[in-house]
């Protein structure tokens, strides 16, 4: 049986995306089936790490034979929960709010942006991608309307902790932070943090003779 989540560590959660993501790749290339050794070498992990990683979740495989890619695949898929679909609003409709929406990645994932919300006028009611920007004041009445599981916070960081506070009354149980802050969340509410400039700085740090 599969161990629950809070048994595995947060570097092996942040591992099984990317195991997903080369597995995806590798049965779009017609692979039917991978050793782990094979799979090391194109993710550049050691065969005994992959091997550990997977027996967090019971384990897959078999000794000799290797994984079926296919099977692989779907058992992280459900480990993910990107084997169905998650309905997601996007606050603020700037630059990086309208990436989002016109990012068609997202939708073969089953991650479907229903609607972006904004405060300035000029945007309100065009559309995105066929996704409508609404007035931020009828957010309340979008997600009683609709089964919103996550929030994308695209706001200044000034307005970042009250706009999560209204999705979080809401019923909102997902957070994707793009604001450069920290917020905080009930224990019940899981928060994901993109901080943009953090993934610059730490490119430059690799890249300083420090």
């Amino acid at each position: 049986m599969a161990k629950q989540k809070n048994y595995v560590s947060e570097a092996v959660m942040r591992r099984i995306p990317r195991y997903y993501r080369y597995l995806t790749d590798i049965e779009k290339a017609g692979t039917e089936r991978i050793s782990s050794r094979e799979l090391s070498q194109r993710m550049r992990l050691t065969a005994s790490q992959i091997r550990q990683d997977f027996n967090c979740f019971g384990g897959f495989g078999q000794q000799g034979y290797g994984y079926n890619v296919s099977e692989l695949r779907q058992e992280l898929q459900k480990i993910l929960g990107v084997n169905t679909d998650h309905h997601v609003i996007v606050i603020g409709a700037g630059n990086l709010g309208q990436a989002l929406a016109n990012y068609t990645g997202f939708k073969k994932d089953g991650f479907l942006v229903n609607g972006l919300f904004d405060i300035n006028p000029r945007l309100i009611g065009i559309s995105i991608r066929g996704i409508n920007i609404y007035d931020l004041d009828d957010l309340e009445r979008f997600t009683d309307q609709n089964p919103i599981q996550i929030a994308a916070i695209c706001t200044p960081k000034e307005k970042a902790q009250e706009v999560t506070n209204r999705v979080v009354r809401n019923g909102i149980k997902g957070i994707w932070n793009f604001a450069a802050v920290d917020i905080n969340v009930p224990q019940d509410v899981v928060v994901e943090n993109v901080h943009l400039s953090d993934s610059l700085y730490t490119l430059s740090f690799r890249m300083n003779d420090y």
